[in-house]
């Protein structure tokens, strides 16, 4: 089978297929209980007057097969900025064709390009074929660190906590 994989940036004609992918990777990890983007969100975060965000898209043979979405972060560290892969998936169909390693290859490219002193990203504890394979590619899986998140009604109760004279900590509920 003679297939060519094109990797580019989105645009923002692509906003459609993109949520998609979304969508396709929610499903994958049983998280769909918590999609709440829609097109016009994804359209503004991507390609709006303060986007931070960016978005690859590999078609092979024109068709859609894999997506990431990426942002820069900073390490105080190294005193340098790093390249955040949010997201990367390839649809079932393209998978064990090197679709994820070419895509992880371009990322890596445009953190070294950019002078980026890292490239990161996280994997579910139950996905073992992505850790192995993330393995496979020299990544460092950092089982010494946690993910801390705080969203919904515990952020905005923090967002409002008063800082002088009061533990902020003391308004969030630990368990959300």
């Amino acid at each position: 089978m003679n297939t060519r994989l094109d990797i580019r940036q989105a645009t923002p004609e692509d906003v459609p297929v993109l949520l998609d992918f979304i969508r396709e990777l929610a499903e994958y990890e049983r998280l769909t209980h918590l999609l709440a983007i829609t097109q016009r969100q994804l359209a503004n975060e991507l390609f709006g007057a303060n986007s931070r965000v960016e978005a690859l898209l590999a078609r092979c043979d024109g068709k859609p097969a894999a997506f990431a979405v990426y942002f820069h972060n900073f390490s105080t560290f190294l005193g340098r900025r790093g390249l955040y892969l949010e997201d990367l998936f390839v649809r079932p169909a393209y998978r064990r064709r090197g679709y994820g390693r070419a895509m992880l290859v371009e990322l890596a490219r445009i953190a070294h390009e950019r002078g980026c002193g890292r490239f990161e990203w996280t994997v579910l504890d139950w996905n073992k074929p992505a850790i192995d394979f993330y393995r496979s590619l020299g990544a460092n899986l950092l089982e010494d660190w946690r993910i801390c998140r705080v969203t919904g009604a515990a952020l905005e109760r923090l967002a409002q906590a008063e800082t002088s004279g009061r533990d902020p900590a003391q308004t969030v509920d630990p368990e959300e």
